[in-house]
């Protein structure tokens, strides 16, 4: 399973990929600048500290026409709340709480818009993803901005609280959402990535792997440090 994600000079949450980037079945690649883009079965649009400075960039590193060539190919395209916004039809920042006030087109790809607001929306969020089987979620929301249009009318995310998140195109290629950590959760993955295109992808759980990976750290220092020596270095009192 092939994915992408383009690294903004501005990125933020990159460890939402972090899922993508372990899993045993997928060839994860972060894109900078000037890197060439390779063919994907999933380009993954990641958050960002300023959406329209990281949007003109996205521009000036040809990534619109490589998105728009990934779709016309049947590929699959995820936005995560900065990259959500990047999506959608216009982005504007009437304050001027990213930057200069006034509006940027978007990347054109889903039929909403997205207004900037001084206050942040900051919330623990759980649910379930509007794909087959309805895998349970869980993450966070940390966003300026409410973003609204008929694409919202397809939800990505039907959160518990009876809220509904994001959004599907119409023709299934597109899935965007304001939750971090949408990737987390070892059903919600295999899920995306079937969404995605993979065929007969595991359920991997990334906490176990996390966990071993600090045991298998911690197991190596105990094996390199001599702690006689450093506890003739730290007087006790």
């Amino acid at each position: 399973m092939r994915v992408v994600a383009p690294s903004f000079p501005r990125i933020s949450n990159h460890n939402d990929l972090d899922p993508l980037r372990l899993h045993p079945e997928v060839d994860f690649r972060f894109l900078g600048p000037n890197q060439a883009k390779p063919p994907a079965d999933l380009v993954v649009l990641p958050g960002s500290k300023n959406v329209a400075a990281d949007l003109a960039w996205l521009r000036a590193q040809g990534w619109d026409t490589y998105l728009r060539r990934h779709l016309r190919y049947g590929g699959k395209v995820v936005g995560l709340c900065g990259g959500f916004q990047m999506l959608g039809r216009a982005l504007h920042d009437p304050a001027g709480v990213e930057g200069s006030p006034g509006s940027v087109a978007g990347l054109e790809l889903l039929d909403c818009e997205t207004t900037l607001e001084a206050e942040k929306q900051l919330r623990n969020v759980s649910g379930r993803l509007a794909l087959e089987g309805s895998p349970a979620m869980t993450g966070y929301e940390i966003h300026v901005g409410t973003t609204r249009g008929p694409a919202l009318e397809r939800p990505a995310v039907h959160l518990d609280d009876r809220r509904v998140d994001g959004a599907i195109s119409a023709d299934g290629q597109l899935l965007a959402t304001y939750c971090h950590g949408v990737f987390d959760r070892p059903a919600a993955l295999a899920a995306l990535l079937a969404w995605a295109g993979a065929e007969g992808i595991a359920a991997v759980d990334l906490d176990a792997r996390r966990e071993a990976d600090i045991e298998r750290l911690a197991d190596a220092v105990e094996a390199a440090l001599d702690r006689d020596a450093l506890a003739r270095l730290i007087p006790i009192r």
